[in-house]
């Protein structure tokens, strides 16, 4: 499916929800695929967030890019995979971390902050109550949200993972992640993938990550 196709999808769940246009923005999930791929596929329509899930892989692409694109400005590099403290190294040209975990993983983030002399914003990880999940109960996250922020980070909101092809077990998850920003003064949602992003868009997503419809043939 081509990226325009998607865009339309998108703008069709937003007018369903009654949503202002452009108010759900497209994440290129780009894990695994090669630069020249990325370029044909989804910036030759425009400018996206591009969402990896491998420390080193996000380096090599930003070397990559540095030494191919004459100079052409960086594009924005998400980070969408589960976060390991020995990898954050790789990150600096990172300007979302959508899964913060714990307070110890903001912690390492803020060290190397420290360093590169700025910071990537962050999402919160929220259970959605599979047992094999990455994720902050619900519960604990006013205490989580709390000392995140006293590490010196901005946390914009949360991001959440729905089971697999249970589109109403999704859609229970996604509400429910709504109503915990909302209540947490939290403003970015990133929930919905290739096989739900329509319904997370329909319950609030701000932030949708698309990799698997993008790419296929």
């Amino acid at each position: 499916m081509s990226l325009p196709d998607i865009l339309t999808r998108i703008r069709a769940a937003e007018a369903k929800a009654g949503r202002v246009p452009g108010s759900a923005e497209l994440v290129a999930v780009t894990k695994g695929r090669p630069l020249s791929e990325i370029r044909a596929k989804v910036l030759a329509h425009g400018t996206f967030p591009l969402g990896e899930n491998r420390g080193q892989e996000v380096r090599d692409k930003v070397q990559e890019w540095t030494e191919t694109a004459g100079g052409a400005p960086q594009p924005q590099w998400h980070y969408i995979g589960p976060l390991q403290s020995n990898k954050v190294k790789y990150l600096e040209q990172v300007s979302l971390v959508h899964a913060i975990e714990d307070v110890a993983q903001a912690e390492v983030v803020a060290r190397y902050a420290e360093k590169w002399g700025h910071a990537p914003a962050v999402l919160l990880q929220l259970h959605n109550g599979e047992e094999q999940k990455h994720g902050i109960p619900a519960a604990d996250l006013p205490a989580v949200l709390r000392e995140v922020l006293g590490t010196g980070l901005e946390v914009r909101g949360l991001m959440v993972m729905a089971p697999y092809d249970q589109p109403e077990a999704a859609r229970c998850i996604f509400r429910e992640a709504a109503q915990r920003a909302h209540d947490l003064g939290l403003g970015e949602l990133s929930m919905g993938m290739s096989g739900d992003f329509e319904t997370a868009i329909e319950e609030g997503a701000t932030l949708v990550r698309v990799g698997t419809a993008l790419f296929e043939d």
